[in-house]
């Protein structure tokens, strides 16, 4: 069984941190994190989209912090989980090949960045999330 799965998205504000959440509402003996493949919101909270929605369904993820991917991520983590193909392509640049068996996506299906939408994509996304972690054939 994994010890530590990092979830990464674009900007770490809407998806990963939400599937870091509920992963870990789901998972307590396994430890989450998350991470974007840019750094643009670092230090940020979630999406205040995101905040709300898991709320909606008792989960609390304000005390989390964008972050972006590091280098040295690999080595800590068992699996890092890339949102949708443009994640994974992402992620595969900037860490070391030797550490690609590692990069999986959440899904079969890519999960839809909700950003430039409204409050009923982030609802979308959080269903899709939580029924690609109760699956749990990513881990």
């Amino acid at each position: 069984m994994p010890k530590k799965i990092l979830f990464v998205c674009l900007g770490n504000i809407c998806r990963s941190p939400v599937a870091q959440g509920i992963a870990e509402s789901m998972y307590p003996e396994i430890e989450f994190d998350s991470a974007g493949t840019g750094s643009w919101h670092t230090g940020e909270q979630p999406d205040k989209r995101s905040i709300e929605v898991c709320k909606k369904h008792n989960i609390d993820i304000s005390h989390q912090r964008a972050r972006p991917l590091r280098f040295t991520d690999p080595k800590e983590f068992d699996f890092i989980i890339g949102m949708d193909l443009q994640n994974i392509a992402d992620i595969k640049k900037q860490i070391p090949e030797k550490y690609h068996y590692k990069v999986r996506m959440l899904d079969t299906s890519p999960i839809t960045d909700p950003y430039y939408g409204g409050k009923d994509g982030f609802e979308t996304m959080f269903q899709h999330i939580k029924k690609s972690i109760e699956k749990r054939e990513i881990f």
